[in-house]
């Protein structure tokens, strides 16, 4: 089979590696159908990562199981299934806590599309090997948009997570959210269907700002003089330190901030400032196996809207020529999956 492999900065290509195939009752075998690129793939594609190339690329899809063990009783070939990102297996402790990214069954930050925590390879991939198919495989509902739903398996779970819980316990907060990507305006379509009472988006992309005022939000080139403090809730998804202090300088005091992005590079923190309003700073990769089915059924009910964040649906045979560029949220689409082995 092919998966695709990160080579150099800007540079991807199609390499061959062996066929996945189910070494236990409890594994399944799965080929992406709507495959797309996380926000933090593209600090990855820009050289700013922090492993050096070559490795499988790709941790967001929606897939069609093409074979299963025996063992595997939630779905069966056929089925749409959303993959998420990190290895989980559903029954150690922490994952029986929801802390599927630390789970202690795998070894420490196992994930698809980046080789730490193992070899698991990426999900641009003809086939990809599931090894807890039950645990980690949630079904798609029916009439969910595999391309819309293409990153439940980190970005739109992911920004779901980043507000909704603070919103059940804040009725009406004000939102603030700084971001460069995706996980911005996805944040910026939930908050407002969830009753945020302002939504201010911070982004220096006047195409983004365009979308995300359709959510509903006020929108903002840089924080400055449109930012006035007293926000309940701040979501930093750039990568940068410099945009996290000002999001935390933005919180009303015991406001809460989550940071999103991926912080390659260093920088500094208002320390004393946090301390004397007593603020919640989160920085965190997701768990995101334990809100997938959550974030599903906000997308079901209606209320948001995931497919507008989509930049540009392509074939995936595109992958080596148009994922280096900088699209916002490009998904990539096959039209059909192999077939499984015959039993």
């Amino acid at each position: 089979m092919r998966e695709l492999t990160y080579v150099a900065r800007r540079t991807v290509e199609w390499r061959e590696a062996p066929d996945p195939t189910v070494r236990s009752a409890g594994e399944a075998i799965v080929a992406p159908v709507a495959a797309t690129s996380c926000d933090v793939d593209s600090a990855i594609l820009a050289g700013h990562g922090f492993i050096d190339p070559p490795f499988a690329l790709g941790h967001e899809c929606v897939a069609r199981v093409v074979d299963a063990g025996a063992g595997v009783t939630t779905v069966t070939p056929g089925d749409l299934v959303v993959v998420p990102w990190s290895i989980s297996c559903g029954a150690c402790s922490p994952c029986r806590r929801g802390l599927t990214a630390h789970r202690s069954a795998v070894p420490h930050m196992a994930t698809y599309g980046a080789p730490i925590g193992g070899s698991w390879g990426g999900l641009f991939a003809d086939l990809v090997r599931v090894p807890y198919a039950d645990a980690m495989l949630v079904p798609l509902p029916a009439g969910l948009d595999p391309v819309a739903m293409a990153s439940a398996s980190d970005n739109w779970s992911l920004s779901w997570r980043l507000v909704a819980p603070h919103l059940e316990a804040r009725p009406g907060a004000r939102v603030l959210v700084v971001a460069r990507g995706s996980i911005g305006l996805y944040v910026c379509d939930i908050a407002r269907a969830l009753g945020a009472s302002d939504v201010l988006y911070v982004d220096p992309d006047a195409e983004h700002r365009k979308l995300a005022e359709s959510f509903g939000a006020r929108t903002a080139e840089a924080i400055g003089s449109a930012t006035r403090p007293g926000f309940d809730i701040a979501v930093e998804a750039t990568g940068r330190v410099d945009q996290l202090a000002l999001a935390v300088r933005s919180l009303a005091p015991e406001g809460v901030c989550e940071s999103a992005g991926n912080h390659f590079r260093p920088g500094e923190l208002p320390l004393l400032d946090m301390y004397l309003t007593g603020v919640t700073l989160r920085i965190a990769r997701d768990n995101v196996r334990a809100h997938i089915p959550d974030a599903l059924d906000l997308a079901a009910s209606g209320a948001v809207d995931p497919a507008r964040v989509v930049s540009h649906v392509l074939d995936r045979e595109q992958l080596p020529e148009a994922l280096p560029e900088k699209h916002r949220k490009p998904v990539f689409v096959r039209d059909s999956a192999p077939a499984g082995p015959a039993r």
